[in-house]
């Protein structure tokens, strides 16, 4: 049996990691995330706090008190406005009006404010659990793929559990449970680019599927308000097997954008062959000409006015728009890279692919790697 490799986090990531728990994200859901002991989570945050990387409470100015106690009286209100309508429900009813949220409040206080003691509520959920185990898996996987998974996904992640249960029963429990994924029909929305005129030809010719990792990656940028003006994200993506290997947010659409989304890549630069883009002014410059030369890599460029010759970019642009920035409010940069660096580890470790045969980008790395040996 060969030995599990020791996982190493470098201290930027602790550091994301810590402010996402500061944040309030849910302490369970950084720990099966990002797949941590207790203790570890535990053991940075206190970190953080002793070496001074964070603001301690003590150390927060009034007015930072006063913002923090606005807060909790704002996510109070809104759970109070989200359920408080089935106050005068049956208890059926409230009970899967908790059951649905709880991965937003806490199930103590929705029992308050729906004046359901908590012992009827912990009985009637084992009850109905009892009758149907698939209802509460259904719910977990949902809520688990951060209300982005349709009858299809969730289908083969009940697969993966065991469980063999059709679409149209899943599709049935989810609208009885209320749960509606944040995708719509896809639809293509050409957007007017200014682009370059170079004669540089599309080298990738749509061969979008790779043999090797890191052979190949491709790029696009995309627009994220944050507070009243926009700003930007740029991704690379390994046409292998469709990971995010490096990002970047940033308040304007330039070179430096793309140079600081190629410099987060973490593997051998020199492994890529060719990065293929679009034809926007961002991607070619002499900032990008340089690093491209100085790896030896070759450049790609779509032909003018055909967004499908970067579809896999595109399409990846049409996930992260509907599941991480759609219905999303930044108030500031820092928020902005913090989100993205969590939901970047989230698309890389933890979402199934369909074009991966529903296995995260990463685990069918692993499985490549596997094989290869």
């Amino acid at each position: 049996m060969t030995k599990k490799a020791r996982r190493t986090f470098t201290a930027e990531c602790k550091e994301q990691i810590v402010q996402l728990y500061l944040n309030g994200k849910p302490r369970k859901d950084i720990i099966r995330e990002y797949n941590l002991t207790p203790s570890s989570l535990d053991k940075w945050v206190n970190q953080s706090q002793e070496s001074g990387l964070f603001k301690e409470q003590d150390n927060l100015t009034p007015e930072q008190q006063e913002l923090n106690r606005l807060r909790k009286e704002i996510k109070q209100l809104q759970m109070e406005n989200d359920i408080f309508k089935a106050s005068r429900a049956d208890t059926r009813t409230k009970v899967n009006v908790i059951k649905n949220n709880q991965h937003k409040y806490s199930i103590s206080a929705m029992c308050k404010v729906l004046q359901l003691p908590r012992s009827t509520y912990y009985y009637e959920a084992k009850e109905r659990a009892a009758v149907d185990d698939i209802t509460s898996d259904v719910i977990e996987i949902f809520h688990a793929s951060r209300q982005n998974y349709g009858t299809r996904k969730i289908k083969m992640e009940l697969k993966k559990r065991g469980l063999i249960v059709s679409r149209r029963r899943i599709g049935r429990i989810m609208q009885e449970q209320g749960l509606v994924s944040a995708y719509t029909v896809a639809q293509f929305k050409p957007h007017a680019k200014s682009c370059n005129e170079s004669e540089q030809k599309n080298e990738l010719n749509r061969e979008f599927h790779q043999e090797e990792e890191m052979t190949t990656i491709v790029s696009d940028l995309t627009y994220v308000r944050v507070k009243q003006k926009w700003h930007y994200v740029c991704v690379f993506v390994d046409l292998f097997n469709r990971e995010i290997v490096g990002y970047s947010a940033g308040p304007n659409k330039d070179a430096l954008l793309v140079y600081r989304a190629f410099a987060s890549i973490k593997a051998d630069l020199r492994k890529i062959q060719l990065v293929h883009t679009d034809r926007g002014n961002e991607f070619k410059n002499k900032l990008m000409d340089d690093a491209l030369e100085t790896f030896n890599i070759q450049r790609s460029l779509s032909m003018k006015g055909c967004p499908y010759d970067n579809a896999v970019a595109e399409a990846t642009f049409k996930i992260i728009k509907t599941e991480f920035v759609k219905g999303q409010h930044f108030d500031s940069l820092e928020e902005l890279t913090r989100e993205l660096h969590d939901y970047v580890h989230w698309f890389n470790h933890i979402r199934i692919h369909g074009t991966l045969g529903y296995v995260s980008p990463v685990d069918y790395k692993l499985e490549h790697l596997k094989k290869s040996v």
